[in-house]
């Protein structure tokens, strides 16, 4: 997912983002310390479980069979329960563990995406090390450092936990510069790419916070790319921030009404 600008420069939207229909990218906040540290008590109280399990019934089985069996048992009871149920857990549920759904939290890519089996099991093994062998202190304290909450297994796998749990704000939609209205209405504005649409939110949401010089540069940068898809373009003088608004409250004031006519059409018919 996009974070919110830190710089005057916009990142472009990959296919992992979750965005809108206002084409606003959603960013998950990091699971805090403390959310992280009962999921992490969850998932070893039912790994501990787990293991007791395991080793009583690969016990029982091996137990007539010799101490080499044994042995073979017992690394097979821990490679199977530290490693490949953790990992195999997180990769079908898209970054999941026990402890995780409990408190409503996910691991992802540091680009927001959904990890892999790959990610998943760099995680475990790790884990394995810093959480069980270690006493979990190694994996508190880079938690603690950390501003994304990362344990050494993230940042090995290059991952990081989010919360899925947040009430989402949205910023207010950009309304239409009333010079700017008579030409809109007339105008062949055809739909922004994506990518370019959110670049223009993100734009108008933070130009008051960002140094003049950085506003007329992006602003420039953004009107350019927009008059590829708007005709005729405004009138001469119009300032970037007025364009790209009423470019982006046209566009979203006739998709609304698209919208309307498609629904009152779906209704017509099913009324029938």
């Amino acid at each position: 997912m996009l974070t919110a600008m830190a710089t005057p420069e916009f990142q472009t939207l990959t296919a992992d983002d979750l965005v809108t229909g206002e084409a606003v990218a959603l960013d998950l906040p990091p699971a805090s310390l403390a959310t992280r540290v009962v999921s992490g008590i969850i998932d070893i109280l039912v790994t501990c479980i787990l293991l007791l399990v395991v080793f009583f019934v690969l016990g029982v089985a091996a137990f007539s069979a010799g101490k080499a069996l044994m042995w073979v048992a017992t690394v097979g009871s821990v490679v199977t329960v530290f490693v490949a149920l953790p990992a195999g857990l997180e990769t079908l549920t898209r970054g999941k563990s026990l402890g995780k759904m409990a408190m409503g939290l996910r691991t992802v890519r540091d680009d927001a995406g959904p990890i892999t089996f790959q990610h998943a099991l760099v995680r475990a093994l790790v884990g394995f090390v810093e959480i069980y062998l270690a006493s979990g202190a190694p994996a508190f304290i880079s938690a603690m450092v950390s501003s994304k909450g990362k344990r050494l297994g993230d940042f090995a796998a290059g991952t990081y936990v989010v919360r899925e749990r947040v009430r989402l704000v949205l910023s207010p939609p950009p309304l239409m510069p009333p010079p700017l209205a008579a030409w809109a209405a007339a105008a062949d504005i055809t739909s922004l790419p994506t990518g370019l649409a959110l670049a223009i939110r993100q734009y108008l949401s933070r130009v008051t916070t960002i140094t003049p010089e950085a506003r007329r540069a992006v602003g420039d940068r953004l009107a350019g790319q927009t008059a590829a898809y708007v005709a005729p373009p405004p009138p001469p003088g119009t300032p970037p921030e007025a364009f790209l608004a009423a470019v982006i409250a046209t566009r979203r004031d006739r998709d609304l009404a698209r919208f309307q006519r498609e629904d009152a059409l779906r209704r017509r018919l099913t009324e029938r």
